[in-house]
């Protein structure tokens, strides 16, 4: 795999976690004045996109959406996912 596609996935990963994180705080704080909230399916998609390992740290940080067991699924399963997506490219690679 060339070196400027690890690059550019690791920016994606860097990228996309720093934005869950702070969407967590962010929504937490909304939460907590009444404002405006953030909807469930932007967690959902960053996750899945790749920010899975923001979620995992915001999450009990923030103490945010700690009751919503989903999450907690969604976080895990897209943990799961992307490691077994880069396992099956790193095995088929020559």
């Amino acid at each position: 795999m060339s070196s400027l596609i690890v690059k550019f996935f690791c920016v994606w990963y860097i990228f996309l976690s720093t934005t869950l994180f702070f969407i967590y705080g962010i929504d937490k704080a909304q939460a907590r004045a009444n404002g405006r909230r953030i909807p469930e399916k932007v967690f959902h998609f960053l996750s899945i996109a790749g920010g899975f390992p923001g979620g995992l740290f915001g999450r009990p940080l923030f103490h945010h959406k700690t009751r919503k067991p989903v999450f907690l699924i969604i976080l895990i399963g897209s943990l799961v996912l992307h490691f077994a997506i880069w396992a099956i490219i790193l095995i088929i690679q020559p």
